[in-house]
């Protein structure tokens, strides 16, 4: 993972409230390049490992209702990049037309598939196919939708950094976020002004903590809280 020199960074990233983060992240390239050494290598061993699972879960949204296995929305990774992330479909196909961008618990969308891939956090699996496109990382702040991404301040525009990724402690302290909204009159606005600026400050906060060996830590405290711990 290659960071860019500062004069080849977008125009919205270079700027005094960036700064410091990438000058963090420039003095540890050591770690950046271990970091994407290791995407590469565990996402293209996992994705064989794991095919047979893919099967499985593909046949069942399938069978469960009309639609595409994979809901490919677009999203925002390193430097500002849109791309279409991997996901197992867990809801309606045209889900996106009928209610907010985020979803709350109970989402009359979610299909009874889509609700056991979603408590099992399985949903995400296929994003190893972003990992290994180098679109995402195994760590890092989880991509938002373009609509979200507007709404940073010029500080949490240092997040676009790094790719976009698949856990973080933010993900972690945040997993029940649908709950938090089910209150919302408008999800939307509670999203941006009272969630998204809670779980940034985590994700800014890893930021200045960078290592690779903080990112092996964070992937192992995911899997205990996918178990429950």
């Amino acid at each position: 993972m290659i960071l860019k020199p500062w004069e080849e960074l977008p125009d919205f990233l270079r700027t005094d409230d960036v700064r410091p983060y990438y000058d963090i992240l420039s003095r540890r390239r050591g770690s950046l390049l271990l970091k994407r050494c290791f995407d590469v290598a565990v996402s293209a061993l996992m994705l064989v490992l794991l095919s047979p699972v893919f099967l499985v879960l593909a046949a069942a949204i399938k069978l469960d209702s009309p639609g595409p296995v994979f809901y490919r929305q677009v999203r925002v990774t390193q430097y500002g990049k849109h791309f279409r992330i991997f996901k197992f479909r867990s809801m309606v196909s045209d889900a996106d037309k009928r209610g907010s961008l985020v979803t709350v618990s109970g989402d009359s969308r979610i299909t009874r598939v889509g609700r056991f891939i979603r408590k099992c956090r399985l949903d995400e699996l296929c994003q190893l196919i972003d990992v290994f496109r180098g679109t995402m990382t195994f760590v890092g702040t989880r991509p938002e939708v373009p609509k979200y991404v507007a709404a940073y301040t010029p500080e949490m525009l240092a997040t676009l950094l790094l790719p976009a990724g698949v856990t973080s402690r933010a993900s972690i302290l945040y997993k029940d976020e649908a709950e938090l909204l089910d209150a919302a009159n408008d999800v939307d606005a509670v999203y941006i002004h009272d969630v998204l600026p809670g779980k940034m400050r985590y994700n800014l906060e890893e930021l200045k903590e960078f290592s690779f060996l903080s990112d092996i830590q964070t992937m192992f405290r995911t899997v205990f809280a996918v178990l429950g711990h």
